[in-house]
Parts: structure tokens; sequence; C-alpha cells
């Protein structure tokens, strides 16, 4: 399964609000991403933003710093086509997060719902976690969401990795230390429930 091709097809076929991790605005991620930075020229990349609307917000709270990126250009047009205007104030990257070329340690904040728990193989998890170390400076923190251990099995129609906040923590590795973790129970339009795990981390410094 090629992924580009499967999301491509996901977002050309549905509108925003029509997919299961929709929410009109993402309290959990924007509360986090508000504790990790608390200055507005943070650099803050949203890794699988799609259509979300957490650019949109991050923009109202002042942030001027940000990068929204993902395998499916449609879905980068349609954030792009809704913010209008303010489109030209976030840099837009589309590709794959386990091999696009990041610069090194660019970033303070780097934010995932939902792509990490899609990565079923260790080795794809690895290369993911390696990216994520590169891109993201020492001292940088890091937001990851996946489905909780009560979630589903299956989103989209793929395989998925569930986790508890111990699990997902782990996946990172000891230089990742916890800072927060939450639950959320997140209401589907369709109007079943979806528990998620959040973990916000801290990359340690070599003196820390």
């Amino acid at each position: 399964m090629d992924p580009k091709l499967h999301w491509e097809s996901v977002y050309r076929t549905k509108r925003p609000s029509e997919v299961s991790w929709y929410r009109p605005h993402l309290e959990i991620s924007l509360q986090l991403i508000g504790d990790a930075a608390s200055s507005r020229d943070a650099c803050i990349i949203d890794v699988g933003a799609g259509e979300s609307t957490l650019v949109d917000d991050l923009l109202a709270r002042g942030y001027r710093n940000l990068h929204a990126m993902d395998i499916s250009p449609t879905a980068l047009e349609v954030a792009k086509a809704r913010l209008g205007a303010n489109a030209n104030k976030v840099a837009w990257l589309c590709g794959d997060v386990r091999t696009f070329a990041f610069p090194l340690h660019r970033y303070d904040v780097c934010h995932d719902r939902a792509v990490f728990h899609f990565l079923t193989g260790a080795a794809d998890r690895a290369d993911y976690v390696r990216q994520v170390t590169h891109a993201v400076r020492p001292g940088g923190h890091v937001i990851v969401a996946t489905f909780g251990p009560e979630g589903p099995a299956k989103c989209s129609g793929l395989d998925v990795v569930r986790y508890d906040p111990e699990a997902l923590h782990g996946e990172f590795g000891s230089a990742y230390r916890l800072v927060a973790h939450r639950v959320e129970l997140h209401r589907t339009p369709s109007g079943s429930t979806q528990q998620f795990t959040y973990c916000y981390c801290r990359i340690a410094t070599e003196q820390s």
C-alpha cells in the first residue's frame, strides 16, 4: 500500500468534517503547545497536519513560525484555501515524515496527532523517532497523540498500534523526558468515542 495514494484517496473523497479524527479545535494539543512554547517566535511543526484547524488556532494565538506537514497535497490545499491570505504565514511541507529532509534542530516543538499510531512496523517507528530527534533541537518539545489501549484497532482501513502513556513514551527512548501525559475521549462526527493517549516530552540536552 502506497501511503500517499491511500491518504490522497481519503482526502479527495471525504469532507474535513467527515473523517473520524475531526475536531473543530484541538483543545489538548493547543494546551500542550502553549505549555511547550511560551514564545510566539517558537518554531512549531505539525506532522500529519492534514486539514486540521490547529494552524488556524495557533495563528490566532499569535504564533509566527508555523510549519504544517502532510503526505497528502490535497489535504494541505484544503487547509490553505480555508486560511485564505493567512496561508502565506505558514510554511507548507508535503512529504513523508520518515524520509523528509528536515534541517538539523530546526524546530522548538513537534506536534503529531494520529500519525505515529499508523506505524505498525518497528523499523518505521525507529525512522520516525530518528527523524524527529534530528529535526527538533535539544531542549525542544515533542507532543505525540495516538489511539489509547481502548481505542480502535483500525482507522481509515489501516491497522494501528494502540498505546498507553508508558508504552508510547517508551518508543522514543531515554533522551525523551516525559513532561506530562493526557487521555482524551474523542467524539467522532459519527457519534462514536475514540480514546487517545497524548505524551508531551522534552528532548534532553547533553547537560541535562
